[in-house]
């Protein structure tokens, strides 16, 4: 098939894509700096039709933002509060019990859980959680706690990182997201969020997750103040792992929100970047077999473009996420499984529901 590109630099890449060449820093840095992102999409839509045809995923989830109260004041984030703040709340279990009981009779299939780092709940509360979570939802996995979460849990339950992932996986854990990498780099991390665990240590703790038989995704936050190489950085840290481990599950690229931060200056991304980000992850990440397109950050309608620009997964219905929200984001607070369905159908694209391990369900 022939391809002409009008941005000259991508016919090499493209040559690598066709005979399986994994794409190197410096391709990546032509990637993130053409112009032509028609091209570009073509390049992420040759790989991706060529893992998943015409399949697109999505999951009938819903969210569980236990608290928002959190010791470590990331500069980029509008979720985390001090437990003074009028906005601050911690959910009980028996909150949690409610929130279940409301939607238990949808056919949801994954709880997502994560939280602030509040330092008033002790171990015990995390294991009741994912154990009150497997009672009333038996059927459904439950994907909880980012490693900023697990390197918490570790330090006030006393126990190793192995054994606190053991411990929570025989109390229900089923797989982790992929939160808290953000930008695996020091100067970002030093500058945006000090208090958070190091790059490293995100690194060795999905290592860890990863060999105890837990699954993961990965993340990564852009449009705040990274670079290209940093973010490519980024991407061959999280390629070089996954050749290690073969844990991660799919990849999701995350557009920063900034209103009601601290890094309101910054503009929101655009559509070029986000479509950009998403190509590129496909076309860097060689050895993760989904990317996905997460509507809650750049909108329903872009997220079902990128189905042609690299990603094969919209996530899911997303019932009550409050973090993204916080920030400003303007997409809906949830979806039902008709619009999720819609969304793909209208891209051109076969709507395939899946679990958390992707999965079909008939």
């Amino acid at each position: 098939m022939k391809v002409l590109f009008l941005d000259k630099k991508l016919e090499n890449i493209y040559l690598k894509i066709i005979n399986k060449t994994r794409l190197s820093t410096k391709d990546g840095i032509i990637l993130f700096n053409t112009f032509d992102l028609t091209g570009l999409g073509i390049l992420a839509d040759i790989v991706r039709k060529k893992i998943h045809n015409n399949k697109a995923y999505y999951i009938y989830n819903q969210h569980l933002n236990y608290t928002n109260i959190c010791k470590n004041k990331c500069l980029f984030c509008a979720y985390g509060v001090d437990k003074e703040n009028n906005k601050a709340y911690s959910w009980s279990i028996n909150d949690i019990k409610e929130k279940l009981k409301k939607r238990i009779n949808e056919p949801i299939n994954e709880l997502h859980i994560v939280g602030g780092i509040n330092i008033d709940l002790d171990f015990n509360y995390y294991i009741d959680l994912l154990k009150t979570v497997k009672k009333i939802r038996p059927n459904a996995k439950i994907k909880a706690f980012t490693c900023v979460e697990i390197h918490h849990l570790s330090k006030i339950s006393g126990f190793s990182l192995e054994k606190t992932i053991c411990l929570l996986k025989d109390a229900g854990l089923d797989m982790m997201p992929g939160g808290g990498a953000e930008i695996l780099n020091s100067r970002i991390r030093k500058k945006l969020f000090p208090q958070k665990i190091k790059g490293e240590t995100w690194l060795k703790i999905m290592e860890i997750v990863h060999k105890n038989g837990i699954t993961s995704n990965a993340t990564m936050l852009y449009g705040h103040i990274e670079t290209i190489e940093e973010k490519i950085a980024h991407l061959i840290l999280l390629r070089e792992l996954q050749d290690k481990t073969k844990g991660f599950s799919a990849f999701i690229p995350l557009a920063f929100h900034s209103k009601n931060t601290c890094l309101d200056y910054i503009p929101s991304t655009t559509s070029i970047d986000d479509l950009k980000n998403i190509a590129i992850a496909r076309l860097m990440l060689d050895n993760f077999d989904h990317i996905k397109a997460y509507w809650v950050m750049i909108g329903e309608q872009l997220a079902s473009v990128a189905l042609s620009y690299g990603a094969d997964d919209l996530d899911g219905t997303i019932i009550e996420e409050k973090i993204t929200h916080r920030a400003g984001a303007k997409s809906a607070k949830g979806l039902t499984q008709n619009q999720m369905k819609d969304l793909i159908k209208n891209a051109g694209f076969k709507p395939i529901e899946r679990d958390s391990f992707y999965n079909e369900i008939s």
